[in-house]
């Protein structure tokens, strides 16, 4: 019995930080949306977002330069954000 409740309690140990880093990536994750999609100019609520142990991907397309650089700064401002990896396309026409 003891046996069995420290191979648990190893196991919790082991899984206890995976769970962590997940919990603190989905809060950046929303976080981040949240920001991007609040920004007037660069109206982020179509942008897709992806977060990996801190690092941040966004996707999607956006009508301008500047629209795309501001949504990189908006997202490396976020708690918890070690790195932005920003794939925005930019067209004009948002297509």
């Amino acid at each position: 019995m003891i046996a069995m409740f420290k191979k648990s309690a190893l196991l919790l140990m082991l899984l206890l930080p995976v769970f962590a880093d997940q919990k603190k990536d989905d809060e950046i994750y929303d976080n981040v949306k949240r920001r991007l999609a609040g920004d007037p100019e660069v109206k982020g609520g179509g942008l897709e977002v992806t977060v990996k142990d801190g690092v941040v991907t966004i996707t999607g397309i956006v009508r301008t330069d500047r629209a795309k650089s501001k949504a990189e700064k908006i997202a490396g401002k976020a708690k918890g954000v070690t790195k932005v990896v920003n794939e925005i396309k930019v067209s004009p026409t948002g297509t």
